[in-house]
């Protein structure tokens, strides 16, 4: 038998100065590779790269870009030029008058009682990813793939139940093809580098991007046409969304970007969540076992449904600490509009401040033995500083979908943990490597054995 490593797979931080050079080779495979290992031990660091950067750590500067001084830290140009070309001006890019209406009108959408209604597409799905490990015997699978599939039939399904006039699985296609080509994070886009400054490797799919549009162009209208059916999914939910305060609702073109972007952010987040979750629970058997128990305890031994989460406050756990040591956006960034102080340091205007979300979840002064996996760590979330832990991101620009991504992540791991023990692989352990979201290179091998 063997010994597991005391702490699961991790991004090796930078402990020596990087050139340009050496830091552009570095990001292009992986973008965390260029953070500074003392970043997990300081509350800010800067630097220059062409241009200034300051890496934030301390939670009251980090309240102050993402709360307190929000409008003078907008989105860098980085996270827009990526996706503008996919999801176009929608909650997720847009900024000031255009982004306020929009979250306005879209908040609606994922109300508690919207979001539980959805709850039973996502106990299906679950079931579904256990008749597939089922199907595939005694045979290692690769978790990180089926949570992949498992959270896109959820998300196309909330989309547009089902419709038949939306090829859910050309605009996966089209979705993959476009992060894995044109999603590649540069150290030029995380500095803010002017856009005529050639980009290596980004390839543009337009292609696929039309084709995704088109695509969903014809299923907006066709719903327009047919009006809602049943329990309301969420392109009916858009429709029916207006801005409380000037009645004005989305056209085609803005519900068309919204959807995209609730597919995109909405399937592979939660999918990489899941895939971690499970990653950590094979890594810690006795976590497992005590996950597991809970689960058959509350469940016996069916399904999880939106009704039972929250008697599963352990598995809720194994989700929070997994987001903590692979948080799916591993790095934000944001330019500086006007002059500032942070942590006692001059910002200049148009200084890059990234947060490094990944080094603020490992920083050796807001955590204890921050590398180890320990869910307990949120049994007490009041005792957690709301800064110190950003896995969606806070402000007024907080992840609008956070409540149905833990609802769905907690309602497939406990199903998953119910009916399968699952094992590492030997020698397949995952690579973290943050492309646009920070994924499981190699994917996630496990055995799953019946339980």
């Amino acid at each position: 038998m063997t010994v597991a490593a005391p702490h699961p797979v991790h991004v090796p931080l930078v402990t020596e100065p990087m050139g340009i050079w050496a830091s552009l080779q570095a990001s292009r495979r992986n973008v965390l590779s260029i953070i500074p290992a003392i970043a997990t031990r300081q509350p800010m660091v800067s630097g220059r790269t062409g241009k200034r950067w300051h890496m934030v750590m301390d939670p009251d500067a980090i309240r102050r870009v993402l709360l307190e001084e929000v409008d003078n830290y907008p989105k860098s140009l980085v996270t827009k030029n990526l996706l503008r070309p996919a999801i176009g001006e929608s909650l997720f890019i847009a900024e000031g008058a255009h982004w306020r209406w929009q979250r306005r009108a879209a908040a609606p959408v994922f109300s508690h009682r919207n979001v539980m209604n959805l709850a039973p597409i996502m106990t299906a799905a679950a079931e579904r990813s256990c008749e597939r490990i089922a199907a595939a015997g005694p045979r290692a699978v690769d978790m990180a793939e089926d949570m992949v599939r498992t959270t896109f039939d959820v998300i196309a399904e909330v989309t547009f139940s089902g419709d038949g006039t939306f090829d859910a699985d050309a605009v996966h296609g089209a979705i993959d093809a476009y992060i894995s080509e044109a999603g590649k994070i540069s150290l030029f886009d995380l500095l803010g580098f002017p856009d005529w400054v050639p980009r290596p490797g980004r390839v543009m799919s337009g292609g696929a991007v039309k084709q995704m549009k088109s695509v969903a162009d014809e299923a907006v209208e066709a719903r327009r046409e047919r009006g809602r059916d049943g329990v309301p999914d969420l392109l009916d939910l858009l429709l029916e969304g207006e801005d409380p305060k000037t009645k004005r609702q989305m056209n085609t073109a803005e519900l068309r970007d919204n959807l995209l972007t609730f597919i995109v952010a909405g399937h592979e987040t939660t999918a990489l969540t899941l895939a971690w979750s499970l990653y950590l629970c094979a890594f810690d058997q006795e976590v497992q076992d005590r996950a597991r128990a809970e689960a058959r305890g509350v469940l016996g031994d069916r399904a999880c449904t939106g009704e039972d989460v929250e008697h599963l406050p352990y598995i809720r756990q194994i989700v929070d600490e997994a987001l903590r040591l692979y948080p799916p956006a591993g790095m934000v960034s944001r330019t500086a509009m006007a002059d500032d102080t942070l942590c006692g340091r001059e910002v200049k205007k148009g200084d890059t401040v990234i947060l490094p979300i990944y080094a603020l979840h490992r920083s050796h002064l807001l955590w204890d033995d921050p590398d180890a996996f320990r869910p307990e760590r949120f049994a007490d979330r009041k005792a957690i500083d709301r800064y110190a832990y950003l896995p969606f991101g806070d402000g007024p620009r907080i992840c609008i979908g956070a409540s149905f991504a833990i609802q769905e992540a907690v309602i497939i791991l406990a199903t998953l943990l119910n009916r399968y023990r699952f094992t590492p692989v030997k020698g397949r352990d995952p690579d973290p490597v943050m492309i646009l979201t920070l994924r499981p290179e190699g994917g996630v091998w496990l055995e799953a054995e019946a339980v």
